[in-house]
């Protein structure tokens, strides 16, 4: 059989075996504005307490940003962290803002943190955001909640959890150093150490420290650009 000009060409019979080929993979854009980022949520009995660092980078080799705020509030009493692409992550949370208004307003009643946190899980799995790894922290009637959550979906809570690129760094303090018991001031310095040390070996985090800071009165969220103040 010939191939007349313009044509994909044909195989010879249709009862030949057909022989596949290899997509092109596309490769990750270095322009997407990425968090890199270290995030840390401790819960404490008063509370819960998020430390982020404040570095926005290019492909992970520019530092396009140097003071972003990665963790907002969601909820009266919840707060969330930015993880990830940065679009994805806005997105992420004006999607799950809206969802929890509107699951408060159809049923009448708050919306409990773990309730709020499988419907972040269902957003993650199921929703166009780029590879957001965030972490939820909030209080309740039954008391202060973490979980971190995976692009999967999947849903993980725990008296503390660390997030982003410099997860390990973080991840050693908080082992070394924390302990049950932990007052609210001590959980935010903790926190803040753990976002310096691996602001310190990881190029995606630094600039500095924002804390979160929730309980059943609200949410406050201050920014330091010194580590000292915040420790």
């Amino acid at each position: 059989m010939r191939d007349e000009p313009g044509l994909t060409p044909t195989r010879e019979s249709p009862h030949e075996p057909e022989v596949g080929g290899f997509q092109d993979v596309e490769t990750p854009d270095e322009s997407v504005l990425k968090t890199g980022t270290t995030t840390v949520g401790i819960a404490t009995e008063g509370g819960v307490v998020i430390a982020t660092d404040m570095r926005a980078s290019l492909g992970g080799r520019f530092v396009a940003n140097k003071g972003v705020q990665k963790v907002e509030q969601i909820h009266p009493t919840a707060a969330l962290t930015l993880v990830g692409s940065v679009g994805g992550a806005q997105s992420f949370i004006r999607t799950l803002r809206a969802e929890a208004s509107l699951y408060e307003t159809r049923r009448g009643e708050a919306i409990n943190i773990e309730a709020l946190a499988t419907l972040a899980g269902n957003f993650a799995r199921g929703g166009p955001f780029r590879a957001i790894r965030p972490i939820l922290g909030g209080v309740d009637d039954d008391g202060s909640h973490v979980y971190s959550l995976d692009p999967a979906g999947g849903v993980m809570a725990d008296d503390y959890t660390v997030t982003g690129s410099g997860t390990q760094i973080a991840t050693g303090v908080l082992e070394t150093e924390y302990e049950s018991g932990l007052s609210t001031d001590a959980a935010a310095s903790l926190g803040a150490r753990a976002v310096e040390a691996a602001a310190e070996r990881d190029t995606g985090s630094g600039n500095g420290v924002y804390l979160a800071t929730v309980t059943e009165e609200g949410v406050d969220i201050h920014g330091h650009t010194d580590f000292d103040e915040a420790t």
